[in-house]
């Protein structure tokens, strides 16, 4: 079923190395619970931004770059209809995504029969400044939270837990955190990784223990270590030999502390 395996652990925690088109090809019709997808935003467009207190090019490498409108659509329906396929009925997707994107998205979402439940603001605690000083300093991220568009789908949301976690009040869908911790980057760093808190409360709200988790642009796998941290099982699909690598130093510490 999973061709191009780059790393196994049993059903815990599999990466694959490939190109997501090709490898999500190989998956069977639906097989997967829940989907996490954190494509490419599209915004290396040679400006600049602030990191670390230092001005940096927004490039992040060829894989975020778009030619034009049509290619970045194209992409992002392309994805999406086979994440349509490999998704249980009763599972859900979420996708992360900034102004550059989101919109796509949103379209590639409906046009490929899925209903969007929820528009989720990860509203930033400690946004890097806006350099050029002519526009609003940038605070935000939006996640897209949808389920297949067909009558009497029992989807799956945890909302006792949700509130439970929100001090006994609904959970809403405004979500503050920092940045990624530093902490969270010691064993190496991917130019848009989220932080852990974000991966762990999308998987306890939308997944059960054991579900099977799949992320087909995992870059430095935190939805991966949060499934793992969780008892889920994830796999992950990425073609940057760094970031596979990445993604293994930091489940196998993970896995280490765990079994302290």
């Amino acid at each position: 079923m999973y061709t191009g395996r780059y790393y196994f652990n049993e059903s815990q925690f599999k990466l694959i190395k490939g190109d997501t088109f090709r490898v999500l090809k190989k998956f069977e019709d639906k097989s997967i619970d829940t989907i996490f997808a954190d494509p490419p935003y599209f915004l290396s467009n040679n400006g600049i931004t602030c990191s670390g207190g230092r001005m940096v090019t927004v490039n992040k490498g060829k894989w975020d770059e778009a030619t034009s409108l049509k290619y970045k659509h194209n992409f992002n329906k392309k994805w999406i209809k086979e994440c349509y396929r490999i998704l249980k009925d009763s599972g859900t997707i979420w996708v992360s995504g900034t102004l550059h994107n989101i919109y796509s998205i949103g379209m590639a979402l409906e046009e490929n029969e899925f209903k969007i439940l929820n528009n989720i603001t990860w509203q930033k605690t400690n946004p890097p400044p806006n350099l050029a000083c002519k526009t609003f300093t940038h605070s935000t991220e939006t996640i897209l939270w949808a389920r297949k568009n067909i009558k009497k789908c029992k989807y799956k949301f945890n909302y006792k837990l949700m509130k439970e976690m929100n001090n006994g009040k609904q959970m809403k869908d405004v979500w503050t955190t920092s940045l990624t911790k530093p902490s969270e980057k010691k064993c190496g760093k991917h130019p848009t990784q989220k932080p852990l808190e974000i991966l762990e409360r999308i998987i306890l709200a939308s997944t059960d223990e054991n579900d099977i988790i799949l992320d087909p642009f995992s870059g430095s796998g935190t939805s991966g270590i949060a499934a793992y941290k969780l008892g889920r099982n994830f796999i992950g699909i990425e073609k940057e030999k760094p970031y596979l690598d990445l993604s293994i130093k930091r489940y196998e510490e993970l896995k280490e502390k765990l079994n302290e």
